[in-house]
C-alpha cells in the first residue's frame, strides 16, 4: 500500500496542490508562503527545490511497480511473452504521451515526440530489459554508476559547436547561409566547445537540435531530451533495486525502512558533493541531480513504507492510494477536463466575490483551488471505490 499512497502523493503536487501555494501567498505575503511558492516552482536551471523532485519520484516508482509486475508475469509465461508485455506496455505510453501533448491536431513538424509520457515510456522499456538481463543488485549498481559516470564524461569531453542554441543567433547563422537545417548550421560553425553545462550551450541540448524531430518546447530542445533519457534510466534502476530490497522475506520490515533511509541519505550527499563539480541541472538531468533525487525518492519511500506498512497507520492516507492506484488516468484527464475551471462552476462568479470581500482578498481564489483539487479527489475514489484501474 506504501507504494500506492507515494504516488497518489507524488500525484497530489501533480494535479493542483501546487497552486494552494500560490493562493496562500496572495492571501498572505510572508517569509513562510514565499518559501513554500518558492519550493513548489521548479528551478530556472542550476539548483534543487521541491517541485524538481515530483518527475523524478515518479519515474523512481515505475522502477518498483516493475518489480511486482514482471516478477510476476516472469513467473507465469514464457520470456516471448514476457517482452512483449514490456514493448506493448511502452508503444501504449508513448502514443498516449503524443496525445497528450495535441495529438494529430496540428501538421507535422508541429506534434511534439518528447516529453512526461514518452520520457516514461522510454525509461520503463529500457529498466525494464536491462532488470530482466541483470537480475542481480550488484549489476544493477554496477551499471548505474557506468550510466551516470559516463553521462558526466560524454558532456565534458564530447566537443559541439560554439553556438548557442536561442532563436537570435540561430536564425541568424540560417539567413548567413541561406539554410535552416540544423545539420547545415553546425557545419556552419568552425569553433567548438565542451564541457559547458550553460543552458543552450551543451550537449544534451544541442543532440535534440540535430536529431529530436517534431517540435520542441524550448524551441530547439527539450527538457525529456534524447541524451538525458540515459540518466533518467538510472532513476529507475534505483527504484527496482528498492522494489526489490521490499520484496526480501529475511529481513524485518523496519530493518528495511531504516537501511532504505539511509542509503537515500547518502545518495543525497554524494549527488550534493558531485555537483561542485556537476552542478545540479534537472533540465538536463546531471548525474548529480539522479543521486539527490533518487536520494530523497528513497528517503520518501522508507517514510511511507515504515508509517503505512510497518506501523500500518493508513487512514491518514487514502485519498494518496485512490490517486496513486489510477495515477495515468487522473494525469491524462486533468488535460482534458480543466478541473481549475470546473471548480468555478461551483464557487466562481459572487460566491468567490463574497469570499474576497467578507473574509479575506484572495480567499476565494483559494477555495476554488480546494474544490478543483477535491473533485480529482473524489474522483480519485469514485474510480477506486468501483474497482476501476485503467492501465496500459
Amino acid at each position: 500500500m506504501s507504494v500506492d499512497a507515494l504516488r497518489g502523493f507524488d500525484m497530489f503536487w501533480i494535479l493542483g496542490a501546487g497552486s494552494l501555494a500560490k493562493t496562500l501567498q496572495a492571501i498572505s505575503d510572508n517569509d513562510w508562503t514565499s518559501f513554500l511558492a518558492t519550493q513548489l516552482t521548479h528551478v530556472r536551471w542550476e539548483g534543487f527545490r521541491f517541485y524538481d523532485l515530483i518527475f523524478p519520484l515518479f519515474l523512481f516508482l515505475v522502477g518498483i511497480s516493475i518489480v511486482f509486475s514482471l516478477d510476476k508475469v516472469r513467473d507465469e509465461a514464457d520470456r516471448s511473452k514476457v517482452f512483449a508485455r514490456i514493448f506493448q506496455r511502452s508503444l501504449a505510453l508513448f502514443l498516449i504521451g503524443i496525445f497528450y501533448y495535441g495529438g494529430l491536431s496540428k501538421p507535422w513538424p508541429t506534434i511534439a515526440l518528447g516529453g512526461v509520457l514518452h520520457r516514461i515510456a522510454a525509461c520503463y522499456l529500457i529498466a525494464s530489459l536491462l532488470y530482466l538481463a541483470f537480475p542481480q543488485m550488484r549489476r544493477l549498481v554496477m551499471l548505474s554508476i557506468v550510466i551516470l559516470v559516463g553521462y558526466w564524461a560524454m558532456l565534458l569531453w564530447v566537443p559541439i559547436p560554439d553556438i548557442k542554441l536561442e532563436p537570435q543567433e540561430i536564425q541568424a547563422i540560417a539567413r548567413s547561409i541561406q539554410s535552416d537545417s540544423p545539420w547545415a548550421i553546425a557545419r556552419s560553425v568552425e569553433q567548438t566547445t565542451r564541457g559547458s553545462f550553460e543552458e543552450g550551450r551543451n550537449l544534451v541540448n544541442f543532440v535534440d537540435f540535430l536529431f529530436l524531430p517534431g517540435r520542441k518546447a524550448q524551441t530547439y530542445y527539450i527538457n525529456e531530451g534524447l541524451l538525458s533519457t540515459l540518466p533518467a534510466v538510472v532513476l529507475s534502476l534505483i527504484g527496482i533495486m528498492t522494489g526489490c530490497w521490499l520484496k526480501q522475506t529475511s529481513v524485518a520490515a523496519a530493518t528495511k525502512a531504516w537501511r532504505m533511509g539511509g542509503v537515500g541519505l547518502l545518495l543525497v550527499v554524494v549527488g550534493y558533493l558531485w555537483s561542485y563539480e556537476f552542478p545540479l541541472i534537472k533540465r538536463i538531468w546531471t548525474s548529480s541531480f539522479i543521486l539527490v533525487a533518487g536520494g530523497y525518492s528513497l528517503m520518501l519511500m522508507a517514510f511511507f513504507y515504515w508509517l503505512v506498512d510497518v506501523r500500518e497507520w493508513r487512514r491518514w492516507c487514502q485519498p494518496f492510494v485512490w490517486m496513486g492506484a489510477n495515477a495515468l488516468t487522473l494525469y491524462v484527464l486533468a488535460e482534458i477536463v480543466n478541473f481549475p475551471q470546473l471548480a468555478l462552476r461551483f464557487v466562481g462568479g459572487d460566491v468567490r466575490n463574497f469570499l474576497d470581500r467578507q473574509v479575506v482578498q484572495g480567499c476565494g481564489d483559494l477555495v476554488a483551488a480546494l474544490v478543483g483539487l477535491l473533485l480529482v479527489v473524489l474522483l480519485a475514489r469514485f474510480l477506486y471505490r468501483r474497482k476501476i484501474f485503467l492501465r496500459v
